[in-house]
């Protein structure tokens, strides 16, 4: 979501920031600024609505000049997008500067104690009172100020902050939103995400749960919320920013689809190892037979890959899951305890739902596990990198994941793989088999690139098309809720996916001619009923699109309007290959549309709020 970035060195501050909110915009945003400390030891502010381009133009018009500074891209939870709403915030006198990633919870009863005290507010945010506490707070030592207000703070913040009676330094604080700091050559960096200060240096350290840093010249200093000094190991970034770049493609989502082969070898390798050997799984063979359920808990299209992971872990494991969303799960009061295995599944490991989702499970005694996809994010960091999952896919750019989803789905098939085996619910030859399997995929998902052409053909005579179906039974109907989900994102096209054999229940009132469905058809044991719901729908006038095995075309081949074949595959596998025609279809027909691929409006890309 927001995005911080904080700078303090010899050079001219204002373009290292706005280059590292442009690295940040991927997180969705709706306003952008930022807050100068100039010569004279005044803090100057400038903040606009809309894309960071207006606030380059304003920059333009009327430059700030000095070499500390903070800068953010926000997206709005409270008051409308706008350029008083807008980061940074100060207080009353203008000395103060705050950038806030997160939600202050008690802010209302904050902004009334502070006004009682004079305090004159200017948004509707709730980051403005943080400003105004330190400022009535600050007797000369902002560290100390700092370490006061976080104990008066509820709720989820990374807080970046200029102050201009300490002239020499910058602050930050974290609790529960992520922020990273580094320091190189006489000069130290804040950025709620590695891209942001990644041009500059390659040794960071995260800020843990209740710290605080002071950033100077000098270097960086790390305390606890008792204020005692910490020594916080450096994490060394080993990708490159030329990953994180188009490299030639129209847009990050396409170059992203285009990864998913690579993503996929990158994410089985360190898995394929000796037969029978599930080291690299946290969960012994002891366990595994004690196992009496599991849950997966994610959100948005991390949630359709753990309903992918429900059908394969109960297909190979013969353990019974429940997959559910985040959002929902720790306000119903859910069932988990010992003899159990909690999987949380995120992107950026930083998915407020989700984690809120894991800490519950784990106060109730559950083993949790995570699947992410961020080194050093809060979730690996919450359970271990010991009993963290990591999918390998490389920075994700696009608002809309692939590669991530991707890689979530093939790590939910090694995961069924591994427990049906260790369980012996799996023949060890069987395993054995799928394991060849995986391996010749990437291979597989080259071929499947090759129908973008088709589809973008096909989707230039659909782009009007203002309601989309999409349809499969099993594993299918798994793969058909991401293609609606992707379809929303970036066409902003009405769609939404149904079990095939739901249709009759209630949806097949809205087919009429000309309605566009979309079936993936991957499992041959339900060939024949799924021919069944499309005949049900061609009768009512709407047309199919189908993505299909190669080995089933004959079959299918006379029941469907257009027709796109995927390699044939292992049936578990099959879908990893199905969800890629699906997702060019997506890409293409925001295209066609005109749409803002990677930026879809009102989305963010890591979604650390409740």
């Amino acid at each position: 979501m927001c995005g911080i970035v904080g700078y303090i060195g010899d050079r001219e501050a204002c373009p290292i920031l706005m280059e590292g909110l442009s690295r940040l915009s991927y997180r969705g945003y709706d306003s952008a600024g930022v807050a100068i400390l100039d010569a004279d030891g005044k803090v100057n502010v400038h903040k606009a609505k809309g894309r960071l381009e207006n606030l380059t133009a304003l920059l333009e018009r009327s430059p700030l000049h000095g070499t500390s500074g903070i800068g953010h891209t926000r997206w709005a939870t409270h008051g409308e997008p706008s350029d008083r709403n807008a980061h940074p915030h100060t207080d009353s006198a203008g000395g103060i500067a705050i950038a806030h990633n997160g939600i202050i919870e008690n802010h209302e009863a904050l902004r009334k104690h502070l006004q009682s005290q004079g305090c004159l507010f200017t948004s509707q945010t709730d980051t403005e009172v943080v400003a105004h506490l330190l400022s009535t707070l600050y007797k000369g030592d902002m560290k100390t100020t700092l370490l006061q207000a976080m104990e008066m703070i509820h709720g989820s913040y990374a807080l970046a902050i200029l102050c201009d009676a300490e002239p020499d330094k910058l602050f930050c604080a974290r609790r529960e939103s992520p922020l990273v700091i580094g320091a190189k050559d006489g000069a130290a960096y804040i950025a709620s995400d590695i891209p942001a200060i990644l041009a500059h240096t390659r040794d960071v350290v995260f800020l843990q749960d209740g710290e605080i840093a002071v950033l100077s010249k000098q270097g960086v200093a790390v305390y606890n919320r008792a204020g005692v000094l910490q020594s916080p190991a450096p994490y060394h970034v080993t990708w490159d920013l030329s990953s994180a770049e188009k490299g030639g493609y129209a847009h990050y989502m396409l170059k992203e689809i285009h990864e998913q082969p690579l993503a996929l070898q990158s994410t089985f390798t360190p898995r394929n190892v000796d037969p029978g050997d599930y080291r690299w799984l946290p969960v012994t063979a002891q366990e595994a037979k004690a196992l009496r359920k599991i849950t997966i808990v994610a959100c948005g299209t991390a949630y359709h890959a753990g309903i992918f992971g429900k059908y394969v872990i109960e297909r190979l494991s013969r353990i019974p899951v429940e997959a559910d969303i985040a959002s929902e799960y720790r306000y119903r009061d859910p069932i988990v305890g010992e003899n159990e295995l909690f999987i949380a599944i995120s992107q950026s490991g930083e998915t407020a739902d989700t984690l809120a989702a894991l800490r519950e499970a784990k106060r109730h005694g559950a083993k949790v596990l995570a699947v992410c996809n961020v080194v050093g994010s809060t979730i690996a960091r919450e359970v271990g990198d010991a009993h963290t999952l990591f999918t390998y896919a490389g920075p994700e750019i696009a608002v809309a994941s692939t590669k991530a989803y991707m890689t979530q789905v093939e790590m939910m098939l090694l995961i069924a793989l591994a427990l049906g085996d260790m369980r012996g619910a799996l023949p060890a030859e069987e395993a054995e088999r799928l394991r060849g399997e995986l391996a010749v995929l990437p291979a597989k998902a080259e071929q499947v690139l090759l129908t973008e052409k088709d589809l973008r053909r096909f989707a230039d005579s659909m782009s009007q098309k203002r309601h989309v179906f999409f349809v499969g039974r099993g594993l299918d109907f798994a793969l058909s809720l991401e293609a609606a989900l992707k379809l929303k994102e970036v066409s902003y096209v009405f769609s939404e996916a149904y079990a095939a054999g739901e249709l009759k229940h209630g949806p097949i009132a809205l087919l009429q001619d000309g309605r566009l469905v979309v079936a993936t058809i991957t499992q041959p044991a339900l060939l024949d009923k799924t021919l069944s719901n499309l005949r049900e729908i061609k009768a009512r006038g709407a047309m199919v699109l189908a993505v299909c095995r190669e080995d089933l075309k004959d079959r299918v081949v006379g029941e469907v309007d257009e027709l796109i074949l995927i390699p044939a595959a292992e049936d578990l596998l099959a879908p990893l290959l199905a969800i890629i025609p699906l997702q060019l279809f997506a890409y293409c027909m925001a295209v066609a549309r005109g749409c803002d691929v990677d930026k879809p409006r009102n989305l963010a890309k890591s979604v650390t709020v409740e």
